[in-house]
Order: structure tokens, then C-alpha cells, then sequence
């Protein structure tokens, strides 16, 4: 049966904007625009969202020029949820905006630069990117004359910070900021999210997995005989070259990573189909009440994606290249981080008003918040102007 048979199978389980749950401040909505095309044109203009630019994936700013960022990866994420969320039927708009925002709240430095924010945080209520993401959107954006953050509407709130699942707190505590905000503006936490945040997060795996193949194969980290012998990208591979023969190694590797891309996007699409049919959903609230989720890997390919993941932790994430920049990189947060939570008037003049007293939990906080939103370049930059003798401060 071709995949098309489904094409729009998940038409009526869409979130529907004029249905949406509104704003936490209620606004005129536009004449030209639905609520979640607002929502996505907010993320895209917004100071965090253009930072993006220059904060790490993989590779430390500076490593090269063709390596993914936050920003390309943001871009390629949101290219899949939208195709991904047109052929199924649901509210392309929405996967959209979830896949743009998803990683706004990501560090400097990328995982390492998270990983160090964490133990500097460890006991002023820690540091969590989703939380933090949520933050942008609700508090550290001060671009409205109405109001802090986006405004965004309920269902992009809700999708940012449950678009890996429920957030019940069962497996480590529910961040402060998720739970300071809930007390207003109840995103419903213990739910599953809508179906355009399940596509949302599926999709960043899907970009991941295969950009960082290529950035990984392109620096060298691995050779190609080793991807060979891998589920999904192995038989991709050798298809490929059976196919063309003799083809350049630039070329083999793209076309074997754009036909992953579209295998996994193709299971997904028959195994929500699938799970769709025998949950009888309806409608998005009964993708929330489903008790697990609705969008997702058959069984087989969840087992291969694992298996890639597994791939790519040991062989680019903790390649010995790849872990000297993030060492270097965590000793850059944690210097920043102790010197300005024990001298707050370091901090620039705007940051510098919502801190109190040297290492105080208000000042923590904010020390961590501007840390949090530096790209990598400026953060190299603020560590030399505040250490080196030789920089002007």
C-alpha cells in the first residue's frame, strides 16, 4: 500500500487556531494571520532566536564554517515537522513554531556549556534548557510594550515544554521555572502534548541523527567503512552506491543522508498511522489523553535509531577532538559563572538591576540567565575581557 493512503489521516485530531486557549494577556488577534502563524513569527524575530547563529551543536564556534549550529539545526528540524505536519493533516503552522523554538533556551557551547551551567547551578533550584526556554518566551524577551516575553499562545507554551512527554516529576524534579509559570498559566503537565509538538520533537531527532553524520563524517571523526555497518545508514549507503557507482564520497554521503531523512520520516508517518487507527482519536485532546504517545518510530526503527545514537555518542561526542572543546568550553562557563555570582557588579548595566546580593539565589539566577544567552563567540569574548590582563575590559 503506498505511503499516500494516509495522506491527512490526522486531519481532525489538528490543533485548530481559532480554537486555540488563547494568551496568557489577552491581545487583538490579526486580521492576516492565524494565532500560531503570531506565534512563529515572534520566535523568528526574537533576540534568542537570532543567537542561535553562533551557539554550538557539536562543534565550538570557530571550528569551520560548514558545521551545523543551533540555528541551521532549529531550521532543518522545522523543515521536517512541516512536512511531516502537512502530509499527516495537522496544523502545519503550530509543528512549526515548536521546532523553531525548541532549543532557544540552549547555552553557549552547546550540551558541555548546559552541562557546566547545571553544576554551577546545583543548589540555586538548577538549570534546565526547557525551563529556560520557556523563560525567553515568557519573561527574558522584552521586545512588547503589554508585556514580558512572547505572549505565545497556550498550545505553543504547552508544546515547548512537554514536547518530550509529561512533566510530572517523577524522574527528577520539575524545574522551578516550569513550576512558577504552571501556577498561572496551568500548561496541564502531567498530559501528553498536542500532535504537532510529538512531530515537533520526532523530527529533531531526525535532523540530528543525520546532520550529525555529515558534520561528523566531514571533520573526519569517523570513516564511512564504520557507517557502513550500521541499521538504517549501512543498506542506505551501499543502495546508494550500488545505484551510482563510482560516486564522489561528497556526493555519496548527501544522498545517503537525504534518503535516511525521508526512510524515517516515512515510519513515522505509517507508525502514528497505526497507532492513530487503534487509539480511535478524534481529536488533539484525545492525542493528550491517550497515555503515551501518539507520534513515533515503528518498533524496528526505534531499535536502529538507537543504534545510531549509541554510534555517534562514541565516536563524535566523545571523540578526543570533541572533548577537548568541551572542556575548554565548561571552564569557560564555570569561571564566568563564579566570578560574576561573587562580584554581581560586573554585570552589565541591564543585567546587573535584577541581582542583589553577591551569590544570592536572585543573583544566581541571573548570572546564569546571561550566561545562558550568550553565543559562543561572545562568551570567549566576555571570558578574555574579564581574565585577560591584556584585554580591555
Amino acid at each position: 500500500m503506498s505511503i499516500k493512503t494516509f495522506e491527512n489521516f490526522l486531519r481532525s485530531a489538528a490543533c485548530d487556531p481559532s480554537m486555540s486557549r488563547g494568551r496568557k494577556y489577552v491581545e487583538n488577534e490579526s486580521a492576516t494571520r492565524t494565532a500560531y502563524q503570531r506565534d512563529r513569527d515572534r520566535i523568528i524575530h526574537c533576540g534568542a532566536f537570532r543567537r542561535l547563529k553562533y551557539k554550538t551543536q557539536v562543534f565550538v564556534y570557530g571550528e569551520g564554517e560548514n558545521y551545523r549550529t543551533r540555528l541551521t539545526h532549529s531550521l532543518e528540524v522545522s523543515q521536517i515537522a512541516r512536512s511531516i505536519a502537512r502530509f499527516i493533516g495537522v496544523n502545519e503552522d503550530l509543528a512549526e513554531a515548536l521546532a523553531l523554538a525548541h532549543d532557544l533556551g540552549h547555552t553557549c557551547f552547546g550540551h558541555a556549556g548546559e552541562d557546566a551551567l547545571q553544576e554551577c547551578m546545583a543548589v540555586y533550584n538548577g538549570f534546565d534548557h526547557n525551563a529556560q526556554s520557556l523563560r525567553i518566551v515568557t519573561k527574558l524577551e522584552h521586545r512588547y510594550a503589554a508585556f514580558d516575553g512572547l505572549n505565545l499562545t497556550w498550545e505553543t507554551l504547552e508544546g515547548l515544554v512537554k514536547h518530550n512527554g509529561p512533566v510530572t516529576g517523577a524522574r527528577k524534579p520539575i524545574p522551578l521555572a516550569i513550576v512558577e509559570y504552571n501556577a498561572t498559566h496551568d500548561l496541564e503537565l502531567n498530559g501528553w502534548p498536542g500532535p504537532e509538538a510529538q512531530i515537533a520533537a520526532i523530527s529533531d531527532d531526525i535532523a540530528y541523527n543525520a546532520h550529525d553524520f555529515d558534520d561528523g563524517l566531514r571533520a573526519g571523526l569517523f570513516p564511512l567503512e564504520a557507517v557502513m555497518e550500521l541499521p538504517l545508514m549501512g543498506p542506505i549507503l551501499r543502495g546508494v552506491e550500488k545505484l551510482y557507482p563510482g560516486l564522489e564520497r561528497s556526493r555519496l554521503i548527501h544522498e545517503s543522508l537525504r534518503r535516511l531523512i525521508a526512510a524515517m520520516v516515512d515510519d513515522v508517518i505509517l507508525e502514528t498511522q497505526r497507532r492513530f487507527t487503534e487509539a480511535r482519536i478524534k481529536s488533539a485532546n484525545d492525542v493528550r489523553s491517550l497515555g503515551k504517545a501518539l507520534v513515533g518510530f515503528s518498533e524496528q526503527t526505534a531499535a536502529a535509531e538507537k543504534q545510531l545514537k549509541t554510534f555517534l555518542f562514541a565516536n563524535m561526542y566523545r571523540h578526543t577532538r570533541v572533548n577537548r572543546m568541551t572542556s575548554k568550553a565548561r571552564r569557560v562557563v564555570h569561571d564566568l559563572f563564579t566570578l560574576l555570582l561573587a562580584e554581581p557588579q560586573l554585570l552589565p548595566d541591564d543585567w546587573r538591576g535584577e541581582s542583589d546580593e553577591p551569590k544570592s539565589m536572585r543573583t544566581a539566577r541571573r548570572v546564569a540567565d546571561y550566561i545562558a544567552g550568550m553565543t559562543d563567540r561572545f562568551a570567549l569574548d566576555e571570558h578574555s575581557r574579564l581574565f585577560d590582563p591584556s584585554v580591555k575590559p
